[in-house]
């Protein structure tokens, strides 16, 4: 089971700026999955624990990128056609036999072996082959349509890196070099409870002053994305007891336990009650909007992430804090996702030293995109993170955006 430093969350009460929260998860977070080598076939979004050095050039010798006819380019006239006999074929995994010779041409297929010696194909839409004799047109340059061995990767060169998530390039790329397993990190064992009477289970009645549980399953979502292994705690009653007694259970088992809302000081909220007999709790008050207030602390020394009970401030809360949080543990790079510029279509207002992000849709317009806002931006319209495309990420020193401004926009593919 991985297990972090204790206090390692321990933070003053005043607003912390998203870099500075970046920078204390990079200092005191670090890895505790546990290793594992897995075949390629069961390696696709897990995190790489080594680099990958290919034993081999890729291609491993020259050969054809068309169908065609391999030359020697001094036989070729400069002016006029050339007609050569054609005295072999080669075809992919069936290299010639011998050395080509000057005056020849041999006929040869995409991805073939080059013979030794001839250094140019002519692609046979422009040759007119009869009675064992080709007839090739001029103009054509040295080396053209041929792959040179190493092309595409040397040997001794580094392919893929460690700490970087597996997506399915890399496992093509690992293939190609001849590997058929990596060393990854085990998946996080990650418990996802929610806490609440009026919380209601999805597919049951909806009781009278009752709502349905959505951000259990965006949570979960979210993680599985990164490749964790999620446990559904289910529901839990607004009881003390009951919330310390399964948060116990959890940390006795499982690598990391996220809840959304419950860690304020009012009566009803158990859940910091619990966290705070079971270890220790502290709250990051981020200046960022939505999703100020994020809870993060330890189940003895089970890392435990308290998120905002708003759907959105939940979205934007895991993506900024708990996203590279995670990553962090697995042995992946937490580093920032891609942001894209993009031109504003909307005017809006903020206040200074507090980042926001604002939902946004892409939109092509006079043959460019640009990026219209949401029409309600409110914390709890979970409905306005489903019909947008990402996320307008607002500097701190920003206080007013006017249309046509060039913006970062962060897709939500980025953070999948």
């Amino acid at each position: 089971m991985a297990q972090l430093s204790d206090d390692c969350f321990a933070h003053g009460d005043r607003l912390m700026r998203v870099d500075e929260a970046l920078a204390e998860i990079r200092e005191r977070i670090t890895a505790v999955a546990m290793p594992e080598t897995v075949g390629l076939h069961d390696a696709l979004g897990r995190v790489l624990l080594e680099d990958v050095v290919s034993t081999i050039d890729v291609p491993q010798h020259g050969n054809s990128a068309v169908d065609g006819y391999a030359v020697f380019f001094d036989d070729l006239n400069a002016d006029v056609e050339t007609t050569l006999k054609v005295t072999g074929r080669v075809a992919a995994g069936h290299p010639l036999d011998r050395p080509g010779r000057r005056g020849e041409a041999i006929r040869i297929f995409t991805g073939a072996p080059m013979p030794d010696g001839p250094d140019t194909v002519m692609m046979q839409e422009d040759c007119r082959e009869e009675d064992g004799q080709v007839t090739i047109k001029p103009g054509i340059a040295r080396g053209a349509n041929q792959r040179v061995a190493g092309e595409d990767v040397t040997a001794g060169s580094t392919v893929l890196r460690a700490g970087q998530r597996l997506r399915p390039q890399d496992l093509g790329q690992a293939a190609a070099v001849g590997r058929n397993t990596l060393k990854v990190a085990r998946p996080l064992q990650v418990g996802v409870v929610s806490t609440g009477d009026e919380l209601c289970e999805p597919g049951g009645p909806l009781k009278s002053g009752g709502i349905y549980d959505s951000n259990r399953f965006t949570v979960q979502g979210l993680l599985r994305q990164l490749g964790c292994e999620v446990h559904d705690l289910g529901i839990l009653p607004d009881d003390r007891a009951a919330v310390t007694d399964a948060l116990a259970d959890a940390a006795e088992r499982l690598d990391l336990v996220v809840t959304s809302g419950g860690v304020s000081v009012g009566e009803e909220d158990h859940v910091k009650q619990a966290v705070e007999a079971l270890g220790q709790l502290h709250t990051w008050r981020l200046a960022i909007k939505p999703g100020r207030p994020i809870a993060l602390g330890q189940l003895g020394r089970v890392p435990f992430v308290g998120l905002p009970g708003n759907p959105v401030a939940v979205v934007v809360t895991f993506v900024t804090i708990v996203r590279p949080l995670v990553l962090r543990m697995l042995g992946g790079r937490s580093d920032k996702p891609h942001l894209f510029k993009v031109k504003a279509g909307f005017d809006h207002t903020k206040k200074r030293a507090r980042r926001e992000w604002v939902r946004a849709r892409l939109v092509a317009q006079d043959g460019e995109l640009r990026v219209d806002k949401y029409p309600s931006q409110g914390a709890g319209v979970l409905s306005s993170i489903v019909e947008s495309d990402g996320l307008v990420e607002l500097p701190e020193e920003m206080t007013q955006l006017e249309a046509g401004t060039l913006v970062d926009f962060l897709p939500f593919s980025e953070v999948a």
